[in-house]
C-alpha cells in the first residue's frame, strides 16, 4: 500500500497493490459489495457512475469486454475495459434476476452507501492486517489505485486517459498516477540484489 498526504486535507491518498484489491473484495459481504467495488478498482469508475451500471452496459467489442458509462464526469461517455471475470459475473447476475437489462445492476441509490461498504471492509482489513493505513481507504482510491495499476503495467497514458474519462494527460498525471505501485517498487528493488 501506497500512502500519500493530500494537499490540502489532513488525510491521506491510498493506492493499493493487486493483492491489497484481491484482500478488499474479499472483505466485502455480499456479491453486490463486491461488484461494486471491483468496478471502481478493476475498471476505474467513479461512485457515481457505479450507480447507474447495467447489465446492457457490459459489451463484447474487438477490443474485448467493454462497459460503456453512458454518464461519466460532465455527461461524457466513454468505454472501458471490463475483466473477464467481473464481466462473466454480471452476465451471469443478468440471466437470474427479475429485472430489464437496463435497469441498475446495484439496488442502492447513494454513493453514501458505496463509501460505507469501502469503510466496513478496509476496516476490518486494518484491524486484520494491524495497518492503519486502510483506515484512510476511500471509494476515490479504488479509481487511483485503477489508474496507477494501468500506468504501472506501461499501458499507454493516452489511453488510461482515454478509458478514464479524463480530458487531458496533466488532470491524470496530477492526481491519479501514484509515485509507484507497490508491485512497480517491488519490480524495481528486484533489479537491486542488495534491496
Amino acid at each position: 500500500m501506497n500512502l500519500q498526504e493530500h494537499d490540502s486535507r489532513d488525510d491521506m491518498k491510498v493506492w493499493l497493490s493487486e493483492d491489497e484489491v484481491d484482500e478488499l473484495l474479499d472483505a466485502t459481504d455480499t456479491q453486490q459489495q463486491r461488484i461494486a467495488l471491483a468496478l471502481g478498482a478493476r475498471c476505474g469508475l467513479r461512485s457515481h457512475e457505479v450507480l447507474d451500471v447495467a447489465p446492457e452496459h457490459v459489451v463484447d467489442t474487438e477490443a474485448g469486454p467493454m462497459l460503456r458509462v453512458w454518464h461519466g464526469k460532465g455527461e461524457q461517455f466513454r468505454e472501458t475495459p471490463i475483466p473477464r471475470d467481473l464481466y462473466t459475473t454480471v452476465r451471469t447476475l443478468d440471466e437470474f434476476r427479475d429485472a430489464a437489462r437496463d435497469a441498475p445492476l446495484l439496488d442502492i441509490t447513494t454513493t453514501r452507501t458505496l463509501r460505507r461498504w469501502v469503510e466496513r471492509a478496509a476496516g476490518e482489513l486494518a484491524d486484520e492486517t494491524d495497518d492503519p493505513g486502510w483506515n484512510y481507504l476511500t471509494f476515490h482510491d479504488l479509481r487511483r489505485t485503477w489508474a496507477t495499476a494501468l500506468k504501472s503495467a506501461e499501458v499507454d497514458s493516452l489511453l488510461v486517459c482515454d478509458w478514464g474519462g479524463w480530458d487531458d494527460l496533466e488532470t491524470f498525471l496530477e492526481h491519479y498516477r501514484g509515485t509507484y505501485s507497490p508491485d512497480a517498487q517491488k519490480r524495481e528493488r528486484g533489479k537491486v540484489e542488495w534491496l
